[in-house]
């Protein structure tokens, strides 16, 4: 009997200074985590915006065979929201505050416990890289809540863990979805030709884009300002090309309504006659465009087709970085002149 006493006695120790261990906890927690991602801010904090996006890079669901996600009407932007339910009950998360490719502000509810709030950082670098912060926090922690978080090891080495392995499945998902792309030949066409103004140069093939993007905002300030109506999509039309020697000439063009008089030397105006064109289209980065021009000329090879040698060959950028940050979205399509 006494031993037993003993043991109830212990015990009584054991659950008082249980007690007192965790009602000396700190009454608040932040677990936070940076990585550096090679993209634009608007590219991942438009992925992060929207609560479809998390299943393919949240590993809270991937630890948790058995949790159930609903997600709300609304999973887009403030207001946007999804909840779940696993073996600690059900869970609740909003967004509360956004500034567009900048911060997003959320909070976060589950069973019982406090509130916690987390927190996007997004900071692009001059590079294009952006670095990404990602953090939670919560205060007026109750007794329960640190019980808990004391029976599970504690609730920043738990969270740590999941938030190390977001960052890295987050990188993973929006480089692969920057990546994405797809070519289509879409046959015979009839393109309109019309007036033009241009710019032109010389270059490596393999700096082809690069060189694109110094002259073409030139004609762009130009078309400002001269207040000069476009009547399109602004193109490259290639006058020479040598993939032996790596050489290419060509010119950068902007589509006008009517024929301009320039009064720069370096920017001309030009004409395209209509001409029976195959086109092809690429929708993703412009690093796939030999890819996009080689699948032309293998479909002009298997359909008997003949080029017009003294013909337009043209890439027309339909959507460019200026419409979307983000490569996978750009449209590019090619016409290549063909012979009656």
């Amino acid at each position: 009997m006494k031993i037993f006493k003993y043991l109830l006695f212990l015990l009584l120790i054991v659950i008082i200074g249980f007690c007192i261990y965790t009602a000396v906890q700190p009454n608040s927690f932040k677990v936070s985590k940076t990585r550096t991602i090679n993209a634009p801010a608007s590219v991942i904090y438009n992925n992060v915006i929207d609560f479809k996006n998390w299943k393919t890079w949240s590993s809270w669901a991937e630890d948790d065979s058995n949790m159930k996600v609903y997600l709300s009407e609304q999973t887009k932007g403030i207001n946007g929201s999804f909840s779940w339910e696993n073996g600690n009950g059900v869970g609740f998360m909003k967004t509360i505050q956004a500034i567009p490719y900048t911060t997003i502000e959320q909070d976060m509810e589950v069973a019982d416990f406090p509130t916690a709030s987390i927190h996007w950082h997004f900071d692009q670098k001059k590079n294009g890289s952006t670095q990404l912060t990602y953090d939670i926090s919560g205060d007026n922690l109750s007794f329960g809540f640190k019980v808990f978080s004391i029976l599970t090891g504690g609730i920043e080495k738990r969270i740590n863990s999941h938030y190390q392995l977001n960052l890295e499945k987050l990188d993973s998902a929006v480089v692969a979805n920057m990546a994405k792309y797809s070519i289509t030949v879409n046959g015979i066409t009839e393109h309109s030709g019309g007036f033009y103004i241009f710019n032109s140069t010389s270059s490596k093939i393999t700096d082809v884009n690069h060189k694109v993007f110094e002259l073409l905002p030139k004609l762009e300030s130009y078309i400002d300002k001269y207040s000069i109506s476009m009547a399109g999509s602004p193109f490259v039309k290639y006058h020479y090309l040598d993939e032996e020697n790596n050489a290419a000439m060509f010119s950068c063009c902007i589509p006008t309504t009517s024929r301009v008089i320039t009064t720069e030397n370096d920017i001309l105006t030009g004409q395209l006659e209509p001409f029976r064109a195959l086109k092809t289209t690429l929708l993703g980065n412009y690093t796939n465009l030999q890819e996009a021009w080689k699948n032309t000329m293998t479909y002009v090879t298997e359909h008997d087709l003949v080029i017009d040698e003294t013909g337009p060959k043209l890439e027309t950028f339909v959507t460019d970085s200026l419409d979307s940050p983000n490569p996978a979205d750009w449209k590019t399509e090619i016409y290549i002149a063909l012979k009656e």
